[in-house]
């Protein structure tokens, strides 16, 4: 398991002044990494710092470092993160050092670095690898029942979900980076009244509060991975809203699951956080009294004391009406990743638990994070208990479910007392009309 190092010290500071702020996202304890450009220049990889993006080709360039750092800092030279993550964690671990002392304040390198850097605002954001597949969990045991309340109220879980970590198979092709816009989609579902199904625009389109789970170095097809060695293939996390179309998905989901209600777009923040960076806000892992405990697969000392991740979340909305009026946003709810059910090492080792050969750039979604208090809900269709009562927005706008025009911007951030903060961006996507 990975174990703070200097890198983690509450009291470093950067030369690049705007990091050092307490409510900064891109301390230089954080150093997020992301594929960004600037005017019509080509993407390229670059690095987090305040409100400034440093240019690691035009570092590399320069030629500052040595050893697995520089080797690293040449993988980011290319046009996205994938031969970097493909390296392993040695390289990633001596690329995040080398970085952390080249940003201090105090750095011989500062004057050579500062023409290297972009104003954040500045930059064009694209995917950050090259995501090869995407498998999305169910890992909120609070998610999982309030919706199973919904459909089964006397029996929400199913009998496996407390024994086996819950995944489907998704559609890599139509994720997108934050900013990103799609069309409500169009498909099949029957109202609960009609004799047969219908086909046109989705009418309960919902947003998920997911994290995003990167694979960096992945494993020959056969090999498992053990559950005390997933911080060796696992790069980092974004913030993930997977969309979801709860009409299409309810008439569409037995028996396989989810198909097109889910295809049609998901979106991720721009910048990986790594799993190093987050070693400050490991937090235990604990199971619930009475309930099973994991197979010995999915079981350690080390997961039960660290496995867990303290990573606040939070889900906010700005209709078409307050763009109109140039009202902010309005937040909707708040909750924590430590209540996952699961935690990121239980999901990569069962899901390699068969021999399946996860890859560089592999993503997986964790499912929709809820917390147990109604207003830690991570959906609409949970805060509104399956469109049943709407949620009155202060401008005296209502919603069940999203409607066109809303844009909906979902924010993460580690904040304790003697750790620096760390931050990780927003994800930010709008709804347009469904096309014809």
């Amino acid at each position: 398991m990975i174990s703070l190092n200097e890198t983690h010290d509450v009291n470093l500071t950067s030369w690049v002044i705007c990091a050092n702020k307490s409510d900064a996202d891109f301390t230089i304890q954080n150093l997020p990494f992301a594929v960004f450009r600037s005017g019509s220049e080509p993407f390229r990889c670059g690095v987090a710092i305040g409100n400034q993006i440093l240019d690691l080709k035009a570092t590399d360039a320069l030629k500052p470092f040595d050893g697995k750092a520089a080797v690293a800092l040449t993988a980011c030279a290319q046009e996205n993160l994938t031969p970097l993550m493909e390296l392993g964690f040695e390289y990633w671990s001596a690329l995040r050092l080398s970085l952390s002392r080249a940003l201090r304040t105090g750095s011989e390198l500062e004057s050579q670095l500062k023409p290297c850097l972009i104003t954040m605002n500045k930059a064009e954001f694209s995917l950050p690898c090259q995501i090869r597949d995407y498998t999305d969990f169910y890992s909120s045991i609070y998610h999982a029942t309030a919706v199973g309340s919904l459909f089964r109220p006397d029996n929400p879980l199913l009998p496996n979900y407390k024994w086996v970590p819950i995944g489907y198979h998704g559609r890599a092709s139509s994720i997108g980076v934050s900013g990103q816009t799609f069309h409500r989609p169009i498909g099949q579902t029957k109202a609960p009244d009609a004799e047969q199904p219908s086909f046109g625009p989705c009418k309960r389109l919902d947003y998920e509060l997911e994290m995003g789970i990167f694979i960096g170095q992945g494993n020959p097809l056969g090999d498992p991975i053990v559950l005390d060695k997933t911080d060796q293939h696992v790069f980092g996390l974004c913030l993930l809203n997977d969309w979801s179309a709860r009409d299409i998905q309810a008439w569409e989901y037995q028996p396989l699951g989810p198909f097109l209600a889910k295809s049609f777009a998901s979106t991720i923040s721009p910048w990986i956080v790594t799993l190093e960076a987050l070693a400050p806000y490991r937090t235990g892992y604990l199971r619930p009294a009475g309930d099973p405990q994991p197979l010995p697969y999915l079981s350690s000392e080390e997961n039960t004391a660290l496995g867990a991740l303290d990573i606040q979340l939070e889900v906010l909305l700005q209709t078409l009406a307050m763009k109109g009026s140039q009202q902010s946003m309005e937040k909707l709810s708040q909750s924590s990743f430590k209540h996952s059910y699961w935690s990121v090492a239980q999901m990569v080792t069962h899901h390699a638990s068969n021999g399946c050969n996860l890859q560089s750039g592999d993503l997986l979604g964790t499912g929709t994070q809820s917390g147990p208090r109604p207003e830690e809900a991570g959906s609409l269709l949970e805060l509104t208990r399956g469109g049943k009562e709407a949620l009155n927005l202060t401008n005296g706008e209502q919603r069940t479910f999203l409607q066109d025009g809303d844009t909906v911007v979902m924010r993460g951030w580690c904040e304790k007392e003697g750790a620096a903060r760390i931050g990780f961006g927003e994800v930010s996507a709008t709804l347009l009309p469904a096309k014809g």
